[in-house]
């Protein structure tokens, strides 16, 4: 870093310090995190409401999982019978599933494109596949 020091007319002193201009070459070396199960499971996911005890099956039904933390997401829906949830994830084989909680998770990455299995609170399944 250079400084230099500038006097106006001998009434003012001020400096500066001159910092490089190549901020996009600062921001590139900066770490990037290691990509977890949360960013996997992020994404859209289009499916079908396949078991409700007080409701009808309801087709086309779109979730999105959006990664809150490291392995955990945060799925809403379109569909207002499909309460907003909070899934902490771990990974068993090829599969991410919940960590614990009442909703059930299973993502199946093997699958192409990868099949996600939701039950709500232990209550209103859905299934579908990542768009």
């Amino acid at each position: 870093m250079q400084r230099r020091t500038f006097i106006c007319g001998g009434l003012c002193v001020w400096s500066a310090a001159l910092l490089p201009l190549s901020t996009a070459t600062a921001q590139s070396d900066a770490p990037k995190r290691k990509p977890d199960l949360g960013d996997v499971a992020q994404g859209t996911y289009v499916g079908d409401v396949i078991s409700d005890p007080t409701g009808a099956s309801k087709n086309d039904v779109t979730l999105t999982a959006t990664r809150i933390g490291v392995n955990r997401v945060q799925i809403t829906s379109d569909y207002a019978r499909l309460p907003t949830v909070e899934v902490p994830l771990t990974s068993a084989m090829d599969k991410s599933v919940q960590a614990r909680g009442t909703t059930t998770f299973l993502l199946d990455r093997s699958k192409r494109p990868p099949r996600l299995d939701v039950s709500f609170l232990n209550e209103v399944s859905w299934a579908g596949t990542k768009q």
